[in-house]
Order: C-alpha cells, then sequence, then structure tokens
C-alpha cells in the first residue's frame, strides 16, 4: 500500500489496517432488493470506497439507506442547492442536517447563531452551506443523486449526518426506533460512499457525530456507538476521519447551555469551538 499524501496529524484518528480487519475491508452494504423510491445507493467498487463492519439484518428494509425526499421547504432549499451546483466555484462543501444548516443562522430567532462564526472562518472561502434541518441519512443519499452531487467539484466535502437517525419517532409517529444504530451505520456508509462517487477527486472529512442530550440518554449512547464504527470508514486517502466530540463536554460529561442551550445544536460558542478544532485539519486538506 502506497503511504498516504497526507502527513499525519494528532487531530485525525486514523485506523491502521490491522484495526480495520478483514470485515472491514471485505464487508458490503446491504439495499433493498426491491425499492419502489428512488434508485437505490450505487455502490463504487470495493478498491475505492471503505465500508462500515456493521449492516441491517437481511431481509429487513432499512430505510437509512433507501433514498427519499422530503415536502415543503425542504424541496425549495434542494432546489437552491442545485442551482448552487450547476454554478458551481464551491471549494468547500458543507453537508448535513440542522447542525450543518445552522451555520447560515444569524440568531434573529433562535440560539443557533452560526453565522458570524461562518463568516469569520469560511467567508473568504469558496465554501457552501448544503445543510437541512432534520435530514436523516436517505434524505442527504436522495438529495445527492437529485443534483447536489453533480456538476462540481468540491476539494473538500465536511460531512455529518446521522443524528436524526437515532433515538425514537415524534408525534404524530409512534414512538418506535426510527432506525437501529447498524441501520443508521450503513446510512453514513451510503453517503459517504455516494460522495466517493459523486466526487472522486474531492477529500471527505468526515466529522464523528456531536454528543447530545445528557449521560445515559438514548441518543447519546447510539452516537457513541455510531461512532465507532463510522471511524473506521478512514483510508487516509479519501476519507479523514475527525471526532472532535470531547470539546463540547464538561468534564462530568455534560453539555453546558452555552455551548449547546438545547443539548443537540451548537450555541455561537458551539460553532466557534467547531471552526477552531476543524481549522487546522481543514487547511491541510486543502493544501494536499
Amino acid at each position: 500500500m502506497k503511504p498516504s499524501p497526507f502527513p499525519p496529524h494528532p487531530f485525525f484518528r486514523f485506523a491502521s489496517a490491522a484495526f480495520l480487519g478483514a470485515g472491514l475491508l471485505g464487508g458490503t452494504l446491504l439495499v433493498p432488493a426491491a425499492d419502489p423510491t428512488p434508485a437505490a445507493v450505487a455502490t463504487p467498487p470495493a478498491s475505492t470506497t471503505p465500508t462500515a463492519t456493521a449492516a441491517p439484518a437481511a431481509n429487513v428494509t432499512n430505510t437509512a439507506i433507501v433514498p427519499v425526499p422530503r415536502p415543503g421547504r425542504w424541496v425549495t432549499m434542494h432546489n437552491g442547492f442545485v442551482d448552487l451546483a450547476k454554478e458551481g466555484n464551491i471549494d468547500v462543501l458543507f453537508l448535513g442536517d440542522s447542525i450543518t444548516d445552522y451555520w447560515r443562522d444569524d440568531g434573529a430567532t433562535s440560539a443557533h447563531r452560526g453565522k458570524p462564526v461562518w463568516d469569520k472562518y469560511y467567508g473568504s472561502m469558496k465554501a457552501a452551506n448544503f445543510g437541512i434541518s432534520a435530514d436523516r441519512t436517505q434524505h442527504v443519499l436522495w438529495r445527492l443523486q437529485n443534483g447536489e452531487g453533480q456538476r462540481f467539484k468540491p476539494k473538500v466535502v465536511v460531512l455529518m449526518i446521522g443524528t436524526n437517525n437515532t433515538g425514537l419517532e415524534k408525534p404524530p409517529l409512534p414512538p418506535v426506533p426510527r432506525n437501529t444504530v447498524p441501520e443508521a451505520i450503513a446510512g453514513v456508509t451510503a453517503v459517504v460512499q455516494e460522495l466517493r462517487k459523486d466526487f472522486p477527486d474531492a477529500k471527505i472529512l468526515l466529522l464523528g457525530i456531536f454528543p447530545r442530550g445528557d449521560k445515559g440518554d438514548l441518543e447519546r449512547g447510539q452516537v457513541a456507538q455510531i461512532n465507532l464504527a463510522i471511524m473506521k470508514l478512514n483510508d487516509q486517502k479519501h476519507v479523514f476521519y475527525l471526532d472532535i466530540g470531547d470539546k463540547f463536554l464538561q468534564p462530568d460529561g455534560s453539555i453546558s447551555p452555552d455551548v449547546m442551550k438545547d443539548k443537540l445544536h451548537p450555541t455561537t460558542k458551539g460553532y466557534e469551538i467547531w471552526a477552531a478544532a476543524m481549522q487546522q485539519p481543514l487547511a491541510e486538506l486543502l493544501k494536499n
């Protein structure tokens, strides 16, 4: 194996070949055999796309890997992102859910004021924010396959997705699990595979999902398990895993309200923590 052109850096958690093991290198992503919704996720050759070890149970449709759109404002945002994609001129693409979406929030109606931090760190870059609140892996897959993954060539894609695949559905839906942990892992894997197919020359900065809620909460534990699996997607060449979750936690494991007021979405201080922790790793990826 050729040595990685990317120099070692303490911010990145590179997994060794021994740690990845044969299960990762030879694993596959299970996709439903029959899918009445938009086309199933295309899987690039195993030689170019790493695959996480966990997968959904056989003969069970994993919603996390079946691309689907959402209605309402979501469509308007998606169409706007497609227009930006057609224009090109994007070096750094941020992709994800509300935690990414709120980088554009000026704080006029919420505490999630990420825009001042975005302007400070990324205002001079050719950076685009393709985050949409409440998205799950299946929604990001659909977006990429329907215009957001075509017609431009970002140098780096900053991806964080999967927190909305954890926990239970909220009313008016019955309180059933959104996805199991293995299903969510497969969903994140599918998004990474889609990005590798859409942007073969880009480097993917795969972020560990940020901690949420309180110690002992269902979602907190699920996020930790997902992160342990998706860190193995790092191949030191195209995918670079970065986990900065500890920076949002107090010594006792709690989340301070001045960092995440609702214990999920960063405040301005939280976005500053994120941007500062990612500044040097992102700069190094852009250099290489």
